[in-house]
């Protein structure tokens, strides 16, 4: 369960999905674009409070991962890594899904399957409003 989690999180990195330290996950969470913040278990007691007001501003979905800092850190290609952001509902939601504890994070899971819903339905909107233009059907 846990390597998975930080696979998850290695390859969103990668996919650019994910925003880390304070200020790239402030200015995401200002932008409305993270939604799901992740902080490592030994983070400090500023980080975490810091991460909490950023969830207040955009709306994100706040979660305690159970990973340290230098596990966290080598997962994504850091020494370490306190905070994290992530920008895709679904790359959030698989997160989740794979910690495990379902009981525990059920609200989180539902909210985010809820936004991956969203989007999938915009994304294939677009798409076919793609699909009728070039077809001159608009």
């Amino acid at each position: 369960m846990e390597h998975n989690t930080l696979g998850l999180l290695g390859l969103a990195r990668r996919a650019r999905l994910l925003e880390l330290g304070e200020e790239a996950c402030g200015a995401a969470c200002r932008a409305e674009k993270a939604r799901l913040l992740v902080v490592a278990s030994d983070a400090g007691e500023h980080t975490v409070r810091r991460a909490r007001s950023f969830c207040r501003t955009g709306k994100p979905i706040f979660l305690a991962l159970p990973f340290t800092k230098a596990e966290l850190g080598g997962a994504l290609g850091v020494n370490a890594c306190a905070l994290a952001a992530l920008t895709d509902p679904e790359m959030s939601l698989a997160v989740v899904e794979s910690l495990g504890e379902p009981e525990k994070n059920r609200a989180a899971a539902e909210e985010l399957a809820r936004q991956s819903e969203r989007v999938k339905k915009r994304r294939l909107e677009e798409q076919a409003h793609r699909n009728n233009r070039k077809h001159g059907k608009i």
